[in-house]
């Protein structure tokens, strides 16, 4: 069992390390030190009831109904292409740095748009319910598997919003952070046009 644990891990892992729209959210609330721990438990305990959910079944739903697949396609990829013009009016604007944060992010923003990113998107389900359960649904205990993908999930997020504090040196200065949101708006706009034009 402990190798099926480990497996779960390890693959659950590997379909969350990719730099995405929830990653960067978390990576840029851990350097402001600003709502940390809500913004990593939301996205690690999303995953965690789409993993279990997959495991019970909710893949079947999405392929009887694909129509729920374009709701949260069209959905998602609208908020992405508004995120990333955020992020791009803040990478022109400039001026903020781990000194001078400016306006804080309420902790009502900060979970609005965090349950935003993880739960219209489209690539959430594909991946995590579809994908990732089918794996776990092969392996000789699924429901451990899914504990192991879980754990990594849990261990991901955690680790980047409470690590981020080690790249604060590399943020106190405010080029950084017009680096930082050029680059969130690209992840941003990337994947909303991947939304957009995939089939």
């Amino acid at each position: 069992m402990g190798v099926v644990y480990f497996n779960g891990l390890i693959i659950g892992l590997a379909f969350i390390v990719a730099i995405g729209p929830q990653n960067a959210f978390v990576l840029k609330s851990g350097l402001l030190r600003q709502h940390v721990f809500i913004t990593s438990l939301i996205c690690a305990a999303s995953d965690a009831v789409l993993i279990l959910g997959g495991i019970a079944g909710l893949d079947r739903l999405l392929i009887k109904f694909p129509i729920l697949l374009d709701v949260f396609r069209y959905g998602g990829a609208a908020f992405l292409l508004f995120y990333g013009l955020v992020s791009a009016r803040s990478a022109l604007k400039g001026g903020i740095s781990l000194e001078a944060i400016g306006q804080r992010m309420s902790l009502k923003s900060a979970v609005l748009i965090c349950l935003t990113l993880t739960w219209l998107n489209p690539h959430v389900y594909l991946d995590t319910v579809v994908l990732l359960s089918s794996i776990a649904l092969q392996s000789k205990a699924p429901l451990i598997f899914g504990l192991g993908a879980i754990s990594g999930s849990f261990l991901f997020f955690f680790s980047l919003g409470y690590g981020a504090k080690y790249l604060a040196p590399i943020f106190c200065n405010p080029f950084s952070w017009r680096i930082l949101d050029l680059a969130i708006c690209v992840i941003m706009w990337t994947i909303a046009l991947q939304l957009l034009f995939s089939g």
